[in-house]
């Protein structure tokens, strides 16, 4: 019979147990208890055999630091079980991710159908740039997952989307959206930087892709650029003809097929051996030490975020210079129910926005008013930070398509940082009378 300990000694560690220990154990070599930064380009090989084997996938280990290095591959292997993912690749940002990702899945000519709340910056990437590789968004609308099955034809190749997405909050009802991705036979990739995996892990709702830009709450400290793409290993890329990057002979690799060599991490593997040994945008030991050291205390950060941010959400609704509150915690907000049913531990999460009645004047003095605040184009600092995105990170867009990513004229974006909430409120309070003042000017 089974000893006592047993149930103790097999029981899968806590959340906050990984965030400190996974991927991390002290240094064989000096006993070096943090993970120590591998400041190297490169790597000696035990024979001429051994570099052949290594070149060939036939044994892992470390080659180049631009296709993987010691830190960052302890930080990989941290995320890639935060999420309960079955393998991980890092990238120098979240921009970074998205492009290894989609140049796994991608053919030219081939498309993907793209929720349209998302990322200023993704939304010019994918409407622009990856049009130079010849793949095409659709962008839909994600409070409605028909739109989604109705975009998708022969040449689609994913569906991409934002939880609590940046900047306007929104929550997609992912297990309908994941389960018009399975019945096309294609992959659901979900951007998850502002829900974290302590908020939320998509796999559990049916995502097979995860990215994040660790620039944002993982690292949690405004200190280092970087983003990862994890995979659940549970996609079946032979169902179709759709993948043949995975499915058919790798020239560059004697005819490697990297879905049967390596089965559920044969996407992550396909990322690192070819997009970023060819497309080469390698995250460098140094940000990968820090990103790691930001998310040990990850659990702890967020809690007190989501707190301050509902408070702050709560307060706002009552404000005289305030229209609207766009923070799924709120029980006014249309994705109150689902907020509640994905993200439990805390809907809504830390970033949301809120309209002025003043308009965009008033939404530029706002921002040029905060003393406590920071203004800086970045979220998920421990420091509290705004934007006006019509005039920063959504100003390459036409003002239909900020207003339909919400982030029209009149919106202000707010990531709630871990500061006392009086002072976080009194700073808003004093900078949206500040605007209030000149809008009426």
């Amino acid at each position: 019979m089974a000893g006592a300990g047993d149930e103790t000694k097999f029981r899968p560690p806590g959340f906050a147990t990984l965030a400190v220990h996974a991927g991390a154990s002290p240094d064989p070599t000096t006993g070096a208890r943090n993970v120590p930064i591998y400041q190297t380009t490169s790597y000696v090989f035990d024979s001429v055999d051994h570099a052949a084997s290594l070149f060939n996938l036939q044994t892992f280990g470390y080659i180049y630091s631009r296709l993987g290095n010691p830190t960052v591959s302890a930080l990989e292997e941290k995320v890639s079980a935060l999420e309960g993912g079955r393998g991980a690749v890092a990238a120098a940002s979240g921009h970074a991710a998205q492009l290894l990702a989609f140049y796994v899945l991608m053919d030219p000519g081939s498309n993907f159908v793209a929720a349209k709340n998302l990322y200023g910056g993704s939304i010019t990437q994918f409407t622009h740039t990856f049009k130079k590789f010849d793949w095409n968004v659709r962008f839909v609308d994600p409070t409605k997952p028909e739109e989604f099955e109705a975009a998708i034809d022969g040449d689609t190749r994913a569906l991409f989307c934002e939880n609590l997405a940046n900047p306007g909050g929104i929550v997609v009802d992912i297990e309908r959206v994941s389960a018009i991705a399975k019945k096309a036979g294609i992959p659901l990739i979900v951007d998850s930087t502002m829900a974290t995996p302590y908020l939320w892990r998509p796999f559990e709702h049916g995502a097979d892709i995860v990215i994040h830009s660790m620039t944002k709450f993982l690292s949690g400290h405004g200190t280092a650029m970087g983003g990862i793409v994890v995979e659940s290993g549970r996609f079946d890329w032979a169902q179709n003809d759709k993948f043949a990057s995975l499915t058919q002979p790798d020239p560059a690799y004697h005819g490697l097929t990297f879905y049967e060599t390596f089965g559920d991490f044969g996407f992550s593997t396909k990322a690192r051996a070819v997009a970023l040994r060819d497309l080469g945008p390698t995250l460098a030991p140094m940000n990968a030490f820090l990103i790691l050291t930001g998310i040990e205390t990850l659990p702890l950060r967020i809690q007190r975020h989501v707190a301050n941010a509902t408070a702050v959400a709560e307060w706002l609704e009552k404000h005289p210079a305030v229209a609207w509150v766009s923070h799924a915690g709120l029980k006014s907000s249309p994705f109150h129910a689902l907020a509640k049913k994905y993200m439990p531990k805390g809907p809504g999460g830390s970033v949301f926005t809120i309209g002025l009645k003043g308009g965009f004047k008033a939404g530029v003095a706002a921002v040029e008013g905060v003393e406590l605040f920071s203004h800086l184009a970045n979220i998920g600092d421990t420091r509290s930070l705004i934007i006006h995105p019509a005039s920063t990170t959504h100003r390459q867009l036409t003002e239909a398509q900020q207003i339909a990513a919400g982030a029209g004229p009149d919106v202000l974006r707010l990531s709630i940082g871990i500061e006392d909430i009086d002072d976080i409120i009194a700073d808003l309070d004093q900078a949206l009378a500040h605007g209030l003042n000149r809008a009426a000017e």
